[in-house]
């Protein structure tokens, strides 16, 4: 017999996302990759991350090893959305954040980090070298001088700055009221879709198994935005951005992050495939988690969650179109749509 109040909640869902709009159809397939190394990470970043992360892994390398070098690339490229490049806080300072992960859990992270180049790198030390697992600030940044990393000079991109000068003429500072009809957003919370159709975000998260069956993990970031100075997302937060359990599987998180921080998203997507469920349907009920609590305020906001389990399969699901990611394995090297609830 159904549990009653199961049958009650998971109508009032139901009801609340046809009220938001048609619940999309299935649009990607749970990608199973059995007895392969594969790499997957988020957004069409992810691409040429994975290139780099391929040439450890093809080699029979570690992920752990895969999964830094690969980010490092997005960390490297001057854009709007990653490093030293990428859109400031509302004072005018870029401040970033990464965490990393390995198949023994253990985890090192660095956040609210300024004029250093690689944080997933200084993340890496920190889990290496010290007894801690996080450092932040003016502390995060002088241990990375002690460890070699040289500090740079801040230099937005050309977009990121042309991007803080709109911001300025309002300095608006208030979630994305995310239009349903265009999906465009408004404000310093990404994802948002941009007047060329592409999303503007401002994370890569990248999960790795390698050829002996062992997983890690990746994610860095620049943050919101326009964020408020000190603000922290859910990037470098060990279970909330990124969770690595090598028994069961791995997952990471991008979009919103104060709402994938009230869940410990990518952990509940974890413990829920220990549970037994795949990677994709773990994503999916931790969307709807997240849609229970903020009941009408999700149609504003877009969060995605990106797994892979022990047996190599991977899956993603978001609230809303348009989140994407890329896999990357030795016969296969591709963008994937990821399934969402609304419309």
């Amino acid at each position: 017999m159904v549990n009653r109040r199961k049958f009650i909640k998971a109508s009032a869902l139901s009801s609340m996302a046809l009220s938001f709009g048609k619940v999309a159809a299935c649009n990607s397939q749970s990608f199973p990759v059995k007895g392969k190394a594969v790499v997957i990470s988020t957004w069409d970043a992810g691409l040429r991350a994975n290139k780099a992360a391929w040439e450890v892994l093809k080699d029979g390398g570690r992920a752990l090893d895969a999964v830094e070098k690969g980010v490092m690339v997005t960390e490297n490229e001057q854009n709007c959305c990653v490093g030293l490049g990428a859109n400031p806080d509302r004072d005018g300072f870029v401040t970033l954040d990464a965490c990393i992960m390995d198949e023994f859990s253990n985890c090192g992270s660095v956040a609210f980090l300024e004029r250093i180049k690689h944080p997933v790198s200084v993340a890496r030390r920190v889990m290496e070298k010290t007894p801690h697992v996080m450092l932040v600030g003016s502390g995060a940044q002088q241990f990375a001088v002690a460890e070699g990393f040289p500090l740079e000079e801040q230099k937005l991109s050309p977009d990121a700055q042309k991007n803080y000068d709109n911001w300025l003429k309002k300095s608006e500072y208030k979630p994305p009221a995310i239009n349903v009809e265009s999906k465009q957003g408004h404000g310093p919370f990404a994802p948002y879709k941009l007047e060329n159709g592409e999303w503007n975000h401002d994370t890569i998260g990248m999960i790795a198994m390698d050829a002996n069956g062992n997983l890690s993990g990746s994610c860095t970031t620049s943050g919101a935005g326009f964020k408020m100075r000190g603000r922290l997302g859910d990037s470098p937060i060990i279970g909330a951005g990124l969770f690595v359990d090598n028994e069961v599987g791995a997952c990471t998180a991008t979009g919103q992050g104060e709402d994938v921080i009230r869940v410990a998203g990518s952990h509940t997507v974890v413990e829920l495939m220990r549970q037994g469920l795949s990677p994709e349907k773990a994503c999916k009920t931790a969307i709807e988690r997240i849609m229970r609590i903020k009941g009408e305020k999700a149609k504003d906001i877009q969060v995605g969650f990106l797994a892979v389990n022990k047996k190599g399969e991977v899956g993603a699901f978001a609230i809303h179109k348009g989140f994407s990611y890329a896999i990357k394995t030795n016969s296969v090297e591709e963008m994937v749509n990821s399934k969402y609830i609304m419309e």
